[in-house]
């Protein structure tokens, strides 16, 4: 009796790949894993360019692509946790926490024990600002992987810490007239550099699209995306396996902080203010767009791209209910009801190909037991 092995597809290719490997027939349900997220884009692109001629115009496509930006860089961070099975809902707060400390650097540090007044220079106070962020996420990934913690708890708690900092850094008051900084200082240039537009194209689409390369070369390409799909499909095996768990869990906490730190930074060059409620119900948008984009909550399965086209969807939907004047407390049940249909059709999908690997097995049992009853006889 031959056997026949096939070689499995590279961690991080997704379904896609796999259908599209030798000795593999294409399947169904791997194209529409990839594909939904595409499908629901189109769709709602075509009926709203027929309810409204503003639509599709230049002006709107560039505001649309603005919006997604500062989402899909969140979502990309939150893929990393989500493959390996966790959530990170501090990520908003973060957002805040980022574009507070952003405000008041540029506003002066005081030095202890001195009459003195500290003014870093535009890129120092960039890099603490993101620093920031990153931190936050640092001791998300240190309370998950070290004490063991769920990680919706650490994240939650986590959400009002970096909340209640940002409006202990504001202390009720928004910060505006001093981000434009001072000549005389030499930080001047903040909206010159993070609210330009490169090319035609506003300055958080190319870190989108920077984001997103980067990202996908880590999922695909190193040895850190092979482990973080291996912890997300089992954390136990991989664990046995050599692969080191609580490292890579540390790891995509610290990413998640770092895409939410570049986003603060972002959005108060966007809107020219350090505010208290910068960022909020970020980590909703974040999570829907992974999700809507073909991830697994329960970890090991999700890609780039499905999160990108998640997040365009996203923005689409939300922009498409605005300019056709949808009462923005109907725009939430919508949103939300997208989301509970995403998460839906994923369940149903996985359960249709739970079933179909069922009973590939029994008819592949059968047909072995046939050949060994041939065989003896």
């Amino acid at each position: 009796m031959s056997t026949t092995t096939t070689t499995p597809a590279p961690a991080g290719a997704g379904p896609a790949a796999a259908a599209k490997s030798p000795g593999r027939s294409l399947n169904l349900n791997a194209v529409l894993v990839e594909g939904r997220a595409l499908i629901a884009l189109i769709i709602i692109i075509a009926i709203f360019a027929l309810l409204s001629d503003n639509y599709l115009t230049a002006g709107n496509l560039t505001t649309i692509t603005k919006q997604v930006a500062f989402n899909a860089i969140i979502a990309l961070g939150m893929l990393m946790v989500i493959l390996n099975g966790g959530i990170d809902l501090s990520v908003g707060s973060a957002v805040g926490l980022t574009g507070a400390v952003a405000g008041n650097l540029f506003r002066g540090v005081d030095l202890p024990l001195t009459d003195a007044v500290m003014f870093p220079k535009l890129w120092v106070i960039v890099i603490l600002s993101v620093a920031v962020g990153m931190l936050v996420g640092w001791l998300n990934g240190l309370l998950i992987a070290r004490l063991n913690l769920a990680p919706f708890i650490v994240t939650l708690g986590m959400l009002y810490v970096a909340r209640g900092l940002t409006q202990v850094l504001l202390n009720g008051q928004n910060i505006t007239n001093e981000l434009s900084g001072d000549p005389v200082l030499g930080n001047t240039g903040f909206f010159t550099i993070f609210a330009s537009r490169p090319l035609g194209l506003p300055l958080s689409a190319w870190v989108m699209i920077l984001f997103a390369v980067v990202f996908s070369i880590i999922l695909t390409r190193t040895p850190f995306g092979r482990w973080l799909y291996a912890t997300g499909s089992n954390e136990r095996a991989a664990q046995l396996s050599g692969v080191p768990v609580k490292r890579v869990q540390t790891r995509i906490y610290v990413l998640s902080g770092l895409c939410a730190g570049v986003v603060g930074i972002l959005q108060v060059a966007n809107i020219s203010s350090s505010t208290a409620d910068l960022g909020q119900f970020y980590e909703l948008n974040a999570i829907a767009a992974v999700v809507i984009g073909g991830a697994a909550l329960s970890g090991g399965r999700g890609s780039v791209r499905g999160t990108i086209i998640g997040a365009f969807v996203i923005g689409f939907l939300a922009n498409g209910l605005v300019i056709v004047g949808v009462s923005p407390f109907w725009q939430q049940v919508i949103t939300g009801a997208v989301i509970i249909l995403a998460v839906a059709v994923d369940q149903i999908q996985q359960i249709v190909q739970r079933r179909r690997n069922a009973r590939r097995a029994v008819a592949n049992a059968r047909q072995a037991n046939r050949e060994s009853a041939a065989a003896s006889g």
